[in-house]
């Protein structure tokens, strides 16, 4: 089984509970504004590394003592790593008979079947909310929003834990009708555990020109803290979920 792999982090502490191996796979079928790896879009690229699942799990138990000593594990990030859903699935499933915490960080903008099929493999959905509303979202990422919150119902209903992400970008995503929407919708949600606002910021807007492309949010500011804090209030009166700022993460 071979996945096209964009790069691999082998000590962070930013993707899922714990010291995690996170394997970044390339491919995404979206193109949000804000996205600060436009290098990941392209499914072929020339830049990408092809890996046999049996390497991945190799560099994978490489951190098995600090898994044990932190609880943490592996995550597939991306890009969005449910395009490679088969060779996901193969990793996930021989890291999950090593007793290795499984994650997944996705936008779940893909076929429902593919979720499903991960859903056995996984311990936790790092799942990226990019908007509420229907029509935002489509011109926020090029697509509309009904598939992946269909598909986190589908996790839900599973009972796999779920953690929500949400990036605050100034005049796109910090409307309070929409972080209200935002509210009402994970508090149907028995298994979101936590949601993480990250606050938008352009450290990754230098890639695009080099891609020949135009990044449209050259002016944007990055949210105030007391912006920040505002919205962390509200989402946990609607949501009734723990709202945590990371701060230094997008």
């Amino acid at each position: 089984m071979i996945g096209n792999v964009h790069s691999v982090d082998t000590f962070s502490t930013l993707d899922g509970p714990g010291i995690r191996t996170v394997i970044f796979m390339q491919g995404c079928h979206l193109r949000c504004q804000y996205c600060h790896n436009p290098d990941t879009w392209d499914c072929k690229a020339t830049t990408a590394k092809p890996y046999e699942s049996s390497e991945v799990l190799r560099i994978i138990e490489r951190n098995l003592p600090y898994f044990q000593a932190s609880g943490g594990g592996v995550t597939f990030s991306g890009g969005e790593p449910l395009l490679q859903h088969e060779f996901v699935k193969a990793v996930l499933e021989k890291c999950q008979h090593r007793g290795i915490h499984t994650a997944i960080d996705t936008s779940l903008y893909v076929t429902s079947s593919h979720v499903t099929e991960l859903i056995p493999y996984t311990n936790l959905f790092l799942a990226d909310i990019k908007q509420m509303n229907n029509e935002k979202s489509k011109a926020l990422t090029g697509a509309g929003n009904r598939l992946n919150l269909h598909n986190l119902y589908l996790i839900n209903e599973r009972k796999t834990e779920i953690w929500i992400r949400y990036v605050v970008v100034p005049g796109l995503t910090d409307d309070e009708n929409d972080i209200t929407s935002l509210g009402r919708f994970i508090a149907r949600l028995d298994w979101v555990k936590r949601v993480d606002l990250l606050p938008y910021h352009s450290l990754g807007s230098h890639k695009w020109p080099l891609l020949g492309l135009e990044y449209k949010l050259v002016n944007t500011p990055a949210p105030t803290a007391v912006q920040m804090i505002d919205l962390q209030s509200k989402l946990e009166t609607t949501g009734g979920k723990p709202v945590f700022i990371p701060g230094n993460m997008i």
